[in-house]
């Protein structure tokens, strides 16, 4: 069990995918996104969700990502944040997202 100061050292934020492009050095199939969380700014993330999404589709979509990890190198790209999703019953990537609209960069809890 973690405690509730555990939770709230995670900074857990909305943001507006504006882009999405194949990631061919990955191990994994997966995209290179970049996001806007608005006064936030923009960051980019890789994520394995190639079999549920098409870049067209992701463009425009509201995500949730964990925004205070530190920068990670993932082959020759460095992701900012990490895109949160839940498996399926395929072991495949669903995206978390608000169900109304928000502002990019509001922060969940």
């Amino acid at each position: 069990m973690i405690s509730w100061e555990d939770f709230e050292k995670l900074d857990i934020r909305c943001g507006t995918i504006l882009d999405a492009d194949d990631f061919t050095n990955a191990k994994k199939p997966a995209y290179q996104l970049t996001i806007d969380f608005g006064e936030m700014g923009i960051k980019k993330s890789s994520a394995q969700i190639t079999k549920l999404y098409t870049k067209e589709e992701l463009k425009g979509k509201q995500v949730i990502a964990v925004v205070n990890f530190p920068v990670k190198q993932i082959a020759n790209f460095f992701s900012e944040c990490l895109v949160l999703g839940v498996y399926n019953e395929n072991n495949d990537v669903v995206l978390l997202q608000p169900s109304i609209p928000v502002k990019n960069g509001c922060k969940a809890g």
